[in-house]
Formats: C-alpha cells, structure tokens, sequence
C-alpha cells in the first residue's frame, strides 16, 4: 500500500512476563508464540486448547436473539401452509451471500420461495417501494429481509399496508424505533441480549436457519454445507474474528477447502487459487471482490443465481459473466481513482484540507467506494466520493484509523436524504443543491474532531523477531492463529537491520511490487523470502545493498503445489548506516 506519509511503527504494550513463561512452559511453544496468545486473552492450557481447536458446540443458543421465536414460528407457518416466502437482501457480498443461504435452506422445504437483490442504480442500498411493489404483485405473503431493513420502518409498514409480512435479520445499529415488523432479528437492538453482537448480515440469517432446524428436528449436520457461504461473508464484511465468528469461520474455511458449493468452487477457479489451500485473505482480496462486482457492474441477482448453483456448467458460466464483471470493475476503478487523484493534485476537488471530498456526476456508482479507499491510501485522511445517480448526488466515505466518519455523516444529517454505515465506511444521498454546503460543514465538522496522530499511518508491531526464529514449528504454531481478520489480526513483526540477499527484483504489472530474498545481519545464511507490494520505490536503496528494517506477516505461500513460507512486507525503513 503506498502512502503519502511515512508510517509510525508502534510496537505493542508487551504482556505480563509471569503469564506468558507460564503459558510459553505449558502449552511448549516460542514465548514470542505465548506472548500473543496472552495479549488475545489466552492465558492458560485449556484456554489455549480452546483456542487451537473451536467447536461448533461453542456456538451460542440462537433463542437468545431477541423475536427469534417469533420469526421461527412465522416461517414455519409460512413453509406449512404454502405461502410464497422472498428472500431480499443487499447487493453487496454480505447481502448475497445471505440470501444464497437462507434460500437454499427455505428451498428444501418448500418450492413457494424466490429472491430479489435491489438494483444499486436504480433502488439504491436497502428495501425498495419498488422491490415491496414487485413482492405484492407476485403475491409474496412473507419478505425475509438480509443484511437490511433495520431502519426500513416507512417501508415495513408500506409492506404490511400491502398485505405483506416482513421479518428483519440485519446487524446494522438500529435507530430509536424499530420497524413494525413480525419479527427483529439483530443482535445490535438494545433490548436483544444476544451474547455475541457482531455477527454478518449473513450471520444473523444463519442463526434463523439454526433456530429453525433446532426447533424442527433438522440435523445440525446438514447446516454444515452452508458454511462456505458464511466464512465468504463474515471475511468480505470485515466484522471480528472473534467469538462466534470465530468459529463459524474456522468451520467455513474448511468446507471451503474440502467440498465448497460449486458457485464458490468456479470462483476459485476463476481467481486462480489452489483449492484445498483458500485462507481468508484469498476471499478478502480475490472471492469477494468478485462477488462484489456482479452488484457494482451489472446485478448482484446474478451473484445469487451463481451461489445456489447446484451444477458445475451453471456454476461456471455465471462465474465467468462475474468474472468479467470483475475485469470491468478493475478498469473503471483504476481510470476514475486517476482522475480523483489529478482532482486532488489540482485543486479541483470540493474539499481537501481536512477531508477529501471528490464529485464527478459522470463516475460509476458502483465503485466510489473503492476509489474512496484509493484516495485514504494516498492522502491518509477522511475521504467522501461522489458521482450522480437518479436525480442525486451519492457516494461513499471512507476512514482513517481513529476518526469516527458515521458521526460526521451524522452531523450533516440535516442535508441528507440518505446514509448509512459504519465507523470508517459510509454511504449517503443528497441534493445537488446541498452539496456545498455539506463538503464545508464536512471539513469544519474533521477540522474539529480530528488529531495529527489520526493523520499518521500507523502500523501495529505485535513483536520483534530474528529470521532464526521463523522456524517449520513456529510457523505450524503461528498457522493455528487463524482464521485472521478483525480482532485477530495476522500478528505483525519487526525484524531490524536486514539487506536483501542480492535477488531483489520489481515484479507485478508496471513493476510496482518488489519480491526479495531477506537475510538479516546477525544471521547471513538464513534467507527468507519476501513480498512487498507497492514499494518499487525502495528497489534503488536494497540494490544498492544498504541495510532496512522490515515489519511484516509471515504467510504461506502456494505456487504450483508447492508451498513455502513468506514474509508479507507491510512497511520499510532506512537505517542510518548506509553505504
């Protein structure tokens, strides 16, 4: 990731030494190893145990979810006596993946079941007029909500006014009142004591299928198969790897690897990657970007069509139209973030001191968001993107570490017809005429708010480590760490004063990445390779053979079957003593 400022390295506050020689004894690993596990909150044998080994006996009683009962009780009535079921859900990975899951699961016991995903253009993020319009005509007695709707009162009762009944299961923070609805299923409402509140939006439709097969007599067994689908979501949707998450991710992962649907198994194809061997990291940056793109560039309809697949032809064929969805996106991102970052440079852009904020009627919808994520790489400061759709201006925000954007969307609310999000990315809808004023009240609103250390890049740095260290057994250990994501994040190391063994060389499209083989001074014959993506920059300081110091994530890296371990280089630094 190039950015426009140097990055501040901050080593973790270390973990109380007693615990971690006791734990390091115990359990027989590198302290290093137990000061990690200290620091996630393990600090005995049989914590560590649990740990290494998550059980789905660990998942939480789904009847502890606010309304459940409730919902269980509608959709069984609705499965028993033959009324048409919708399942509705966003465009997005998250809102695909869900309605795929829950429509697979409604499909075993009734025919009476179909879904509808919400053009992006046209009806925009959430339940529609025109998606609850198309629900009653088509005599729909029951709307399934996924991923949305927890917001969606007018809506909710515009249904019900319809004669159609609506059950929500979001995870988005609700407002002061809830929807009218049969039954609210999020674990974030206040009065729902749910013991895990971050569950996907995907998650949430899980745990209705789980509840409906505890209730119903249908084998946990047979829920096994729609784990694929939820790892897909709770990784692409970046809430915590943690708890529940943690396990139905752990879970996920391994039917993915071992017998993943054949929509999944085309995207796997289709991006090139070892089956048996998908991480977390291969749906974050090559499955769900993928998925993602059906809704962006076309319709995320098709993303579902390509998730219930039940054959390899289907399966392939839609996969491919994704595919090429995917290679559109790609295009369209890199010539839209071009001319935002000349906007920038210019002085063009609606605001930049504090805030950057772009807007170009012209711009795809589908991938400001992503643009809005180009531009925090390079300007490491909050940013808004817009471009026009429908009569209004939209776009998406995206934050830096620290800074909360969702309450200075908030703050503009006044301006607003629509928005939506979270902490650090966003969403929202506004008059052209408001524009204006909304990109000043914006950058007063961050000058306010924001502190020069919120401006600074910073990288976590869990430990330092000598090249010695990164032995077959630590990382076996190391490995057990995962499923990796939020709140469990692939630990970061520090290794000082390195060079590269002398085969450094620029690699990637333009010869933007740098791949090199490390050796560090202390140990001049232990090689390691690495990866550093976007620092072609330091390839004329390595050559040069002058010394670095290095933070990374040690991975594993599969090329033709072969597999071998690498360091993921997240920054450099020049050392003093150059040649």
């Amino acid at each position: 990731m190039i950015m426009a400022k140097e990055c501040k390295w901050i080593l973790k506050e270390q973990a109380d030494p007693a615990k971690v020689e006791r734990l390091a004894t115990e359990v027989g690993i590198d302290k290093v190893l137990a000061e990690l596990l200290v620091k996630r909150g393990v600090e005995t044998f049989e914590q560590a145990r649990s740990f290494f080994r998550p059980s789905l006996d660990d998942l939480h009683d789904p009847f502890l979810m606010k309304d459940m009962d409730v919902a269980v009780e509608r959709l069984h009535k609705a499965i028993t006596s033959g009324e048409k079921i919708l399942v509705y859900g966003d465009y997005d990975v998250d809102g695909t993946t869900a309605v795929a899951l829950v429509y697979s699961f409604i499909q075993r016991f009734t025919q009476n079941v179909d879904f509808y995903i919400p053009d992006r253009y046209d009806e925009g993020y959430g339940v529609s007029y025109k998606g609850l319009d198309w629900a009653a005509e088509g005599g729909f007695n029951l709307i399934i909500t996924l991923d949305c709707g927890i917001k969606a009162i007018d809506k909710v009762e515009y249904a019900r006014s319809k004669g159609v009944e609506v059950i929500i299961c979001d995870h988005h923070l609700p407002e002061d009142s809830l929807p009218k609805a049969v039954a609210v299923l999020d674990p974030k409402r206040e009065d729902c004591h749910y013991p895990f509140d971050d569950l996907s939006g995907c998650g949430v439709g899980f745990k209705l299928v789980q509840a409906y097969s505890q209730k119903y007599g249908v084998p946990f067994e047979s829920l096994i198969p729609l784990l694929d689908l939820l790892v897909v979501s709770i990784s692409s949707d970046l809430v915590t790897m943690v708890g529940e998450n943690r396990v139905l991710s752990h879970f996920g992962l391994k039917q993915l690897n071992e017998n993943p649907c054949k929509g999944l198994l085309a995207m796997i194809n289709l991006s090139n990657l070892e089956p048996g061997h998908i991480s977390i990291d291969d749906i974050v940056f090559k499955i769900g970007p993928r998925i993602n793109a059906a809704g962006r560039m076309e319709s995320g309809r098709l993303a579902v069509e390509l998730l219930k697949a039940t054959d390899t032809q289907t399966a392939m064929f839609i996969g491919g139209k994704i595919n090429e969805n995917n290679n559109d996106r790609k295009n369209i991102d890199r010539e839209i973030t071009q001319e935002a970052l000349e906007m920038v440079q210019e002085g063009k852009c609606l605001a930049s001191e504090n805030v950057t904020i772009v807007y170009n009627p012209k711009w795809n919808k589908g991938v400001v968001g992503i643009v809005a994520s180009r531009l925090v790489e390079a300007y490491y400061k909050p940013t808004v993107v817009l471009t026009k759709s429908n009569g209004f201006v939209n776009g998406s925000a995206r934050s830096v570490a620290g800074f909360d954007l969702y309450e200075a969307i908030e703050s503009c609310a006044d301006l607003l017809e629509n928005f939506g999000g979270h902490v650090y990315a966003a969403g929202l809808t506004l008059k052209e005429e408001n524009l204006e004023e909304f990109a000043r009240r914006m950058d007063a609103f961050v000058a306010g708010k924001i502190t020069s250390e919120m401006l600074t890049p910073i990288v976590d740095v869990d430990a330092k480590l000598d090249f010695a260290q990164i032995t077959p057994k630590f990382f076996r250990i190391l490995k057990q760490f995962q499923p990796f994501g939020p709140g469990n994040n692939n630990p970061i190391f520090v290794t000082e004063n390195v060079y590269d063994a002398g085969s450094g060389r620029k690699v990637g499209a333009g010869g933007v990445h740098l791949k090199l083989d490390l050796i560090q001074e202390s140990q001049p014959y232990h090689q390691i390779p690495a990866i550093a993506f976007n620092m072609a920059d330091f390839s004329d300081y390595i050559k040069e053979g002058n010394p670095f110091d290095v933070c990374y994530a040690i991975v594993e890296n599969y090329y033709r079957g072969n597999s071998s371990i690498q360091l993921r280089v997240r920054d450099m630094r020049e050392r003093d003593d150059i040649i």
